[in-house]
């Protein structure tokens, strides 16, 4: 192993983990993410919403870390990300529910927001694998996070899922309160396709006699970049795709969400408590396709409603006993 545990929680003892850097000691009290130094988790249980190579028929093993340094305020997940529920586990546990997930059937494990945890989900991870979890590992993240982080991930992650939310710093300053979010994803971005250069996929055969025979094709490795339009940000989101493809090109996927679903925490927000038009989602994939964009997905604007949001009651968190 890289480290010991007890060198381990030595990172939280003045935490600059992510960009904020707020400096708490987080083994006695929160930081920006709302988190302390212990792991706490919302949910870990097969998740069936994701883009269809991650997801596939089985599910994805997503597993819901508490707490969030981003604190967007039109946030899905503000329940959790705020540290307001979950179950607090140790690292031990969260390895055997990494093997849990997978003799679940999950087509991957997909860390979900657990930038503020990364000391132990490496721990994690590692031993988790040595003890027999042999499918990939998805990172689920905003992409507010440094640059050295997601290099610790190399030799850990196997597919990248991150987050270009905003190009205009004063978008980003004014909804996640992240005046710097631009450079600091670009950055995390461009670390995470120099560790996975390359989309990989595999054929799957579908379980099942109804459907014997019949094969999905998922991702092994890889980069999917996510841009989720807000409204009335059409232009800055055709910023995003401009310098994505101009940057990459074709070697990364892109996932163009419509889902965007105002929630009671954008009252303060009048331009944001309404959905994206369908006009303006079809403008915005109107233009990847004329800037070239091959690789990449859709969604349809069934999706953009609360019944879509997990139920975060910490299925799959706690150990049953036998």
């Amino acid at each position: 192993m890289r480290k010991s545990m007890q060198k381990t929680f030595m990172d939280y003892e003045k935490c600059i983990l992510c960009p904020r850097e707020c400096g708490v000691d987080r083994r006695k009290t929160v930081g920006v993410c709302r988190s302390t130094s212990t792991l706490r988790l919302a949910r870990a249980a097969l998740h069936f919403w994701e883009e269809p190579c991650i997801s596939g028929k089985s599910g994805s093993g997503a597993v819901f870390f508490c707490g969030c340094n981003m604190h967007c305020v039109f946030c899905q997940n503000e329940e959790i990300a705020k540290g307001l529920s979950g179950m607090e586990i140790d690292e031990h546990r969260l390895v055997e529910i990494f093997l849990e997930l997978q003799e679940q059937g999950a087509n991957n494990i997909n860390l979900v927001t657990a930038g503020h945890y990364l000391p132990q989900v490496i721990w994690a991870v590692e031993h988790a694998k040595n003890q027999g979890l042999s499918i990939p590992i998805v990172y689920n993240t905003g992409s507010y996070e440094k640059e050295e982080s997601i290099k610790k991930l190399e030799g850990i992650v196997d597919i990248y899922l991150p987050d270009f939310k905003y190009m205009n710093p004063d978008v980003s300053e004014k909804y996640s309160h992240a005046r710097d979010y631009a450079d600091i994803a670009r950055k995390a971005i461009a670390e995470m396709v120099r560790q996975q250069p390359e989309a990989v996929f595999y054929k799957k055969e579908t379980q099942g006699e109804e459907k014997e025979g019949e094969t999905e094709l998922l991702m092994k490795n890889g980069v999917i970049v996510r841009h989720l339009l807000l409204p009335g940000q059409l232009g800055d989101s055709k910023k995003i795709l401009k310098e994505l493809y101009s940057t990459y090109k074709n070697q990364i996927y892109y996932s163009l969400m419509s889902q965007f679903t105002p929630l009671a925490n954008v009252e303060k927000y009048q331009e944001l408590q309404r959905r994206v038009t369908k006009e303006a989602y079809e403008a915005l994939v109107e233009y990847a396709l004329r800037l070239g964009i091959e690789n990449g997905f859709t969604q349809e604007r069934e999706v953009a409603k609360d019944s879509f949001i997990p139920h975060f009651d910490c299925e799959g968190v706690e150990k049953h006993k036998k």
